[in-house]
């Protein structure tokens, strides 16, 4: 293991020891375990939590919906920003309705969702509509700052649609999608966690937690909300390093 690897893991494990220690210390000073328990109480319990079947069967269920709604999302704004990006009446045309799906709160999709779909779909849909925009812009930005002088160069060696795809939007679009990518994600996964709160949705991270919430299992509450930051944590970190391979791969 290199000195730089020793270097960032020490970094790394002074910082959590740290905040373990300022946990453990508030713990201590509300010294009730119903308000804030100490953190051997939320790692015994996500121990716990960890060998029954219910956490692996809500964690694979809300997985798949952050997925679902992420691809979709991703899929989406791609097309959105291609088009908004290459074409300016699309753009003027579509625009209003991604500065609304930004500026709308995420409560108020899951509420109005409701309406219309089912517990299960309701947390894809929220995903979905919590990507897209940033993929939407993300992909338009890469688009519309495409150098003109590569563009032309491309059009004075006949390069045709496909390979000015290619060659030239390809490399220009790529460092935004990818962004979008590794923020969209994030997005997804808190988004979808809400709605499955708010929705009860069967089988999931987010009635688990609506559950402990209900029942005053404080460390269980906890236990969950520690599982969340550590698993999209882990998948962020996959995709960041999955995204770094795929951009060297480019040059």
């Amino acid at each position: 293991m290199s000195r730089k690897i020793l270097k960032k893991t020490a970094k790394i494990a002074l910082v959590t020891v740290f905040w373990l220690l300022v946990w453990q210390i508030a713990a201590l000073a509300v010294g009730k375990e119903l308000l804030l328990p100490p953190p051997l109480s939320v790692f015994k319990t996500l121990i716990a939590l960890m060998g029954t079947g219910r956490f692996w069967l809500s964690l694979a269920h809300t997985l798949l919906r952050v997925l679902i709604g992420f691809l979709m999302g991703i899929a989406a704004g791609t097309l959105l920003g291609a088009l908004t990006g290459s074409v300016p009446f699309a753009d003027a045309l579509l625009s209003p309705l991604r500065s609304i799906i930004k500026a709308t709160p995420v409560t108020s999709f899951i509420v109005l969702l409701l309406l219309y779909l089912s517990p299960v779909r309701t947390p894809v849909a929220v995903a979905f509509l919590m990507v897209t925009p940033i993929a939407w812009a993300n992909v338009a930005k890469g688009v519309a700052t495409t150098d003109p002088q590569l563009l032309e160069m491309a059009k004075t060696f006949r390069f045709g649609r496909g390979k000015t795809l290619k060659s030239v939007y390809v490399p220009s679009v790529l460092p935004h999608f990818l962004t979008a990518a590794t923020t969209g994600f994030g997005f997804a996964w808190k988004s979808c966690v809400a709605a499955e709160v708010i929705a009860m949705s069967k089988n999931s991270i987010g009635k688990a937690l609506y559950e402990s919430k209900l029942y005053l299992e404080t460390p269980e509450l906890f236990a969950w909300t520690a599982a969340i930051i550590l698993i999209s944590m882990a998948l962020e970190a996959i995709l960041v390093k999955g995204i770094g391979r795929l951009t060297n791969d480019k040059r």
